[in-house]
């Protein structure tokens, strides 16, 4: 039997042989090659402290599950759903295409990694969109009227499908690997690319958000956006870059690049009566075990010992979404 000690080793070693990897998109091809399985890690249990509503009394979220969603309240985040079902919210699954009626019953939109069915089978160049101009249009009048989207977009293919929903919020996904010139991108701190705003202040002092990892993803800018109606959460360092390979997870060093430095990774903005989050990086908010034979070899996300507020600020987010914080 492996001892605690030994397993800690190993989760350690193989935590930063990915991070040397995953931030130019080579985790996929690692975990296909190694006979890793990536699954939930529904043993995780999120701290709420006090819940902000009883159960079942807050604002009703849903979880975008009409386009092809890599990520959804009942797959691979699950771990996110139960932490806001911890908190109060109600959260469903929604699996209509967007409109007044649809999008009228909730509070906040969670839409993360969405593809068009086309896109499915193969992530390469040119990325279809997820959204009919329809459905954009619909939630553009929806957080106008009060209602809250957190839009996440991680790495190539899932930013190019979701870029025409972004710029009707004034944001230009990059679809692309976000990286340092030579390794993955390191935490935001308050030093570092963290901002100061009420998501990372929180409520109170245990809430207060002092750093953040995030595991490779993508970089956008802001254009057209109304002074003072938009604040960086997560700035990249300087000497950051976007890789732009064809395909996804094909990069090397003929892979065309271009200059991140100050590109966010993280933003809150508001759009008439409503609220948008938007974030270049899914695992962030994920909570998962990558296991080869039954063991667990090293874990990503809420559950990542190097991620230690990472929950918190899921919580925070969604507490500055549905207006508890200011």
């Amino acid at each position: 039997m492996t001892g605690a000690g030994e397993v800690s080793r190993r989760l350690t070693g193989f935590r930063w042989r990915w991070r040397a990897t995953a931030s130019i998109g080579l985790l996929a091809v690692a975990t296909a090659c190694s006979g890793l399985r990536a699954v939930s890690d529904l043993d995780f249990e999120p701290e709420v402290g006090e819940p902000v509503w009883e159960e079942g009394a807050g604002p009703r979220v849903a979880f975008d599950a009409a386009h092809a969603n890599y990520h959804t309240a009942e797959g691979r985040y699950a771990p996110l759903a139960r932490l806001l079902r911890r908190d109060g919210y109600v959260v469903e699954g929604l699996r209509q295409p967007w409109s007044a009626e649809t999008l009228q019953p909730y509070d906040l939109l969670v839409v993360s990694n969405a593809l068009h069915p086309d896109d499915l089978r193969s992530w390469r160049l040119p990325t279809t969109p997820a959204f009919e101009r329809e459905e954009i249009e619909a939630v553009v009048r929806w957080v106008e009227a009060g209602g809250a989207l957190w839009l996440i977009a991680d790495h190539m293919p899932f930013p190019g499908a979701a870029q025409e929903l972004a710029r009707a919020f004034g944001l230009l996904f990059g679809n692309a690997y976000a990286s340092t010139e030579s390794g993955p991108l390191p935490p935001f701190t308050r030093d570092a690319g963290l901002g100061e705003h009420p998501i990372t202040r929180g409520r109170a002092a245990d809430e207060r958000i002092d750093t953040v990892s995030t595991f490779g993803g993508q970089a956008f800018r802001v254009h057209g956006v109304a002074p003072g109606t938009i604040s960086p959460l997560l700035t990249l360092p300087e000497r950051s870059v976007l890789r732009l390979p064809r395909r996804a997870g094909r990069l090397g060093e003929r892979t065309a690049t271009l200059p991140a430095d100050g590109m966010l990774q993280g933003v809150a903005l508001r759009r008439g009566e409503g609220r948008v989050a938007a974030f270049g990086e899914a695992a962030m908010f994920s909570a998962q075990r990558f296991e080869r034979r039954g063991e667990v070899v090293f874990v990503m996300g809420m559950n990542d010992p190097d991620a230690p507020q990472n929950a918190q600020l899921a919580l925070n987010v969604a507490h500055w979404l549905s207006g508890l914080l200011d």
